[in-house]
């Protein structure tokens, strides 16, 4: 069969659905109608009169019959066009319409319209063929070359179509390049859905469910047409196929969007810019995808932005992400995620938000295996340094910051909050836990309210905390703790010359605590990590004792301050919050694209999708919701169980809350103090100041450390802790 057909001349506008897959009682526009939702005496028929102008001006129809328009109308707007099928027009009076300087003239100009509703007020120029869309009303279309909608258009979400094969279905091969965690798009879908298709593969209920209420969300009838939301600007474009676009998008200069969903409003307009070209996707409300862009197979989460020759492929990025001159392939990423530099890789992982990619990066680059199986999985926070690279399979808890390195094995690093050196001089991995606190606490500060003061959304569908220290972290800290308890023992015990043998874990963490309550004596032994890397070298704990502390520190800090927040929201006493509190707790949770869920809470929410007790993804959403609302008294809940297993009692008596507040004071004082000095080190630091003349052009270019606005804001909120922590302790 060859590549082009011959077909009736009458063909072109008409049947566009297939006679077979039109319901009985309906025609080829009964969902184009539906679509549309005006009443049908919106139009009328062309006058005489009109007919006469409309050809002077050059245009044609191969029916002037089947052109509605609606008043007032003005023919005089409209010249050199070619009008064929069912085509009606609104409000079109002689106007000009202005958007960033451009102005163009309300009316349809050297264009071909095939079946197309067209709305008030538009502008609509050099569009060489334009098929099946709907277009909304003050919408600017100008140069260009192919815009139109077949029949069995998804617009991106992976559904299939009445008498499509199942092959055709769209799917994301997220986590792993195998497919084997792959889970079907769709318009609405967040990092929550994503995640939790495709890491629960083994719960076979849930993912026939997940695939059952996809495919049920949409409607699969064939005919739907494209659509352009309201006041739309898309200009300078070359192919635009089978998409749906929101109202108030800006659209310039792509070289081709086809299968695609552009969620767009007046509150969080999505632009597309100049070069792109993007295939199979969902683009989330106020995205920016600009400068010659490559996405397929892709979700794109609220308020994120591709820019700059970045190409996404078989990815989720979830929202307040950018991706910037670099290659992401098969990963799903949750939000506030940023990449930016072009030799930067990130290929086969689930990187779990709040985290940044160095230039360099490369993420999953390289195979240990004869399979391309192999993924990684990185906690919150996660910062691979310049010119890191990273192999299959490792996991990473949560803010963990790898040195420029070349890591030549698997990792599993479960200490959070370190930095990872690979030691080549002594051929040993080298592991600081608690760095971010001990040494760059203004990092580790400022992320927080970072993440936070860059959220732009105006639909936070996904629920995020930004916190450092939350359930989460907390956990891991405190098996951090037991792990460097346990290590710390051994290493005493050989440095002895005793045996291991038959020592076990309780008996080993006692000796270890006991040993790390010396400063000294901790600084005399090697503390060697194990199941660290996939390696026979050694993997050396640095600083165990300072580490081992400050992780005990960061605990009494997430506890007592979301203590005193449930004391102050509920105007509670010590002993009201700890009645309150004391009941059932949570240590194992999980994150669910960023929101943070006790893991029973997941079995359930799994469980009631399987029994279709949750039918809808709407239902899957309300779920969600309902465990945000919860989530800070679990958290707090959570806050005091920690409190307790620090100070190694059931419940706290009032007198050991007073003194725990009194070192969350100090702590907070701490955390302000290494604020300023982690930040003033970079003002003193002289190879810097080498490139000004003096002090007073080094403060004029880049401000002083007292300048700074984010040291001031960590004095005030210092300060307001102090006064809250006063007042609470005045409850007692």
């Amino acid at each position: 069969m060859g590549n082009v057909s011959i077909l009736p001349g009458e063909s072109i506008g008409y049947n566009f659905i297939p006679p077979e897959y039109l319901p009985a009682g309906d025609d080829e526009y009964s969902l184009r109608n539906q679509q549309l939702g005006k009443p049908e005496n919106t139009w009328r028929h062309l006058q005489a009169r009109e007919v006469e102008l409309l050809v002077k001006n050059g245009n044609t129809s191969d029916k002037w019959e089947n052109i509605l328009v609606a008043n007032p109308f003005d023919p005089g707007q409209i010249e050199n066009t070619d009008f064929f099928g069912f085509v009606r027009i609104g409000r079109m009076k002689s106007s000009v319409l202005e958007h960033h300087d451009l102005q163009l003239p309300t009316g349809i100009t050297n264009s071909r319209i095939v079946s197309c509703d067209i709305g008030d007020d538009a502008a609509i120029h050099n569009v060489r063929y334009l098929a099946h869309f709907i277009i909304g009303d003050l919408c600017i279309l100008s140069n260009i070359d192919e815009m139109h909608t077949t029949n069995h258009a998804k617009f991106g979400n992976g559904i299939i179509k009445d008498g499509e094969d199942e092959n055709v279905r769209l799917w994301l091969d997220l986590m792993n390049e195998t497919g084997s965690r792959r889970v079907m798009p769709f318009d609405g879908m967040i990092p929550a859905d994503a995640y939790l298709w495709a890491k629960y593969r083994d719960d076979v209920k849930l993912q026939e469910k997940l695939k059952e209420i996809t495919q049920n969300t949409f409607d699969s009838r064939r005919g739907f047409y494209g659509m352009v939301g309201d006041q739309c600007v898309v200009k300078s474009c070359r192919i635009i196929k089978d998409v749906k676009i929101g109202s108030h998008a800006y659209i310039k200069g792509a070289n081709k969007l086809k299968n695609l969903t552009i969620n767009s409003d007046e509150k969080e307009s999505t632009q597309i810019g100049e070069g792109v070209e993007l295939v199979n996707g969902i683009i989330g409300y106020g995205c920016h995808i600009f400068y010659g862009c490559k996405a397929v197979r892709f979700v794109l989460g609220n308020c994120s932005n591709l820019k700059y020759g970045a190409r996404l492929i078989n990815s989720f990025l979830g929202d307040n992400s950018t991706i910037s001159c670099c290659e992401v392939l098969n990963n799903l990423i949750f939000p506030a995620h940023e990449q930016h530099h072009n030799n930067s890789f990130l290929i086969a992982s689930v990187v779990k938000g709040q985290s940044n990619m160095a230039a360099g990066v490369t993420v999953g680059s390289n195979h240990n295996s004869r399979a391309n199986d192999n993924e990684i999985q990185a906690g919150r926070g996660f910062w691979p340094g310049l010119c890191t690279s990273v192999k299959h399979s490792c996991r990473f808890a949560s803010f963990v910051l790898l040195a420029k390195a070349d890591y030549p094995a698997e990792l599993d690093i479960l200490l959070p909050f370190s930095l990872l050196n690979n030691n080549l001089s002594k051929d040993q991995l080298e592991v600081a836990p608690a760095f971010w606190w001990n040494y760059n606490m203004y990092a580790l500060a400022r992320n927080t309210w970072k993440f936070q003061n860059r959220d732009k959304r105006k639909r936070d569908v996904q629920k995020i905390e930004f916190d450092a220290l939350a359930p989460d972290t907390a956990e891991e800290l405190l098996y951090a703790r037991r792990l460097l308890e346990i290590w710390t023992a051994k290493a005493g015990l050989r440095k002895n010359g005793e045996t291991l043998e038959g020592r076990k874990d309780d008996e080993l963490v006692s000796i270890g605590r006991e040993i790390l309550s010396n400063k000294e004596l901790t600084g005399e032994l090697e503390v060697l990590g194990e199941n660290m890397e996939k390696s026979k070298r050694k993997v050396v704990i640095l600083k165990p004792y300072e580490g081992y502390h400050a992780y005990g520190d960061m605990l009494h800090y997430y506890a007592v301050k979301n203590l005193i927040e449930y004391m102050r929201a509920n105007d509670a006493t010590f002993s009201n919050a700890a009645d309150a509190l004391k009941g059932e707790f949570s240590r194992d949770w999980d994150n669910l694209g960023g929101q943070l869920v006790p893991t029973k809470d997941v079995e359930q929410l799994r469980n009631d999708i399987g029994q279709s007790i949750l039918s809808q993804w709407r239902d899957i959403h309300d779920r969600y919701d309902r465990l945000w609302r919860a989530y800070p008294l679990e958290k707090q809940r959570h806050a005091y169980k920690t409190i307790c297993l620090l100070l190694e009692t059931d419940e706290l008596t009032n007198a050991q809350w007073r003194s725990a507040i009194d070192k969350a004071v100090s702590i907070q004082e701490y955390i302000c103090e290494q604020v300023y000095q982690s930040r003033k080190k970079d003002f003193d630091n002289p190879f810097r100041q080498a490139t000004y003349r003096n002090e007073q052009e080094m403060s004029a270019a880049i401000g002083n450390i007292e300048g700074n606005s984010f040291v001031k804001l960590v004095r005030e909120e210092t300060e307001a802790f102090k006064n809250t922590a006063d007042e609470i302790k005045k409850r007692n």
